[in-house]
């Protein structure tokens, strides 16, 4: 079983590198010159994110988000794995799959040189995840640490024959105001507008906020910038591996039923997931794999 204690003793650098438990979850602590964060092992969930440059949060977490046994955290980088949304044939399995809410071990983390942390965790089945996927696969999470943020989403199939996986990091960004920002590299994409019965339309210049949005964009392999006029600053989401974007923030009347968000909390928030998803789905043949990767950068405007 791990501990707190095993992790300590295997990959602890101090403070730089600590492990704590939270209500029966174990949390990793990073804080280095470069850069502050937590991550969860539960769903292998990065928390929080702050360039040490930076004033204020990049990713973004709840004031009221619950850390439980089996439960989704309301914030970081949620792994939605190995379906995105709603299960394809079976509307009562948990929607987003269940690597967010399943623990992951931790297999790798250092410190390198130059003050990088770099973790490894991974998502082998079981008899708890057969049942809800029968598959033989493995998931993979790497994630770089520092000024830099990088994360790298691995399916290996395992088994005899082939997968189809929809998969995201569901990314909560800090912003200033909703009302304030805009997401630049979706231009004259197509995307499934999930608020209007996912009638397929066209994006037409940057995207502007004024109410609920739920966008799968497809076909998409661009880098998207969110720009916010109240933090003046700039976050970059470049990716690879990925050929859809989704695009969510739930407004007043939705993050109100999710209890969660607090008051007003939705509106210092905005999620841009690099995601394979909807007709994007990824199809992966016995004894491959396939990664997801995403950087996020952040400048100062």
């Amino acid at each position: 079983m791990t501990t707190v204690d095993t992790l300590t003793r295997r990959f602890s650098s101090g403070r730089q590198l600590s492990f704590r438990d939270v209500n029966g979850l174990i949390v990793a602590d990073i804080d280095t010159p470069l850069a502050s964060a937590a991550l969860c092992l539960q769903g292998a969930h990065l928390m929080t994110w702050r360039p040490k440059a930076q004033a204020e949060p990049v990713v973004w977490l709840s004031k009221l988000a619950k850390l439980a046994p089996g439960k989704s955290i309301r914030g970081g980088i949620p792994v939605c794995w190995p379906w995105f949304g709603p299960h394809a044939n079976d509307a009562k399995l948990p929607a987003h799959g269940f690597a967010r809410t399943v623990p992951w071990e931790l297999t790798e983390a250092r410190v390198t040189g130059d003050g990088v942390v770099e973790v490894t965790l991974t998502l082998s089945g079981n008899e708890q995840t057969r049942v809800l996927w029968p598959h033989s696969a493995r998931a993979e999470l790497r994630l770089s640490i520092g000024a830099t943020l990088r994360a790298g989403l691995t399916t290996v199939n395992e088994g005899d024959q082939a997968i189809v996986i929809g998969e995201a990091l569901h990314t909560y960004f800090h912003i200033g105001d909703i009302g304030a920002v805009r997401v630049l590299g979706l231009e004259d994409c197509a995307y499934l507008d999930k608020v209007d019965g996912g009638s397929r339309k066209r994006q037409e210049g940057a995207i502007s906020f004024v109410g609920e949005t739920d966008r799968i964009y497809l076909d998409t392999t661009s880098e998207c910038v969110i720009e916010d006029a109240r933090l003046h600053r700039r976050i970059h989401v470049a990716k690879t591996g990925s050929r859809s974007t989704v695009v969510w923030t739930p407004w007043t009347e939705k993050a109100d039923k999710m209890g969660d968000f607090g008051p007003d909390g939705w509106r210092g928030m905005v999620c841009v997931e690099s995601a394979n998803a909807g007709e994007n789905v990824v199809t992966i043949k016995p004894g491959e794999r396939h990664t997801l990767s995403v950087e996020y950068r952040t400048e100062n405007q």
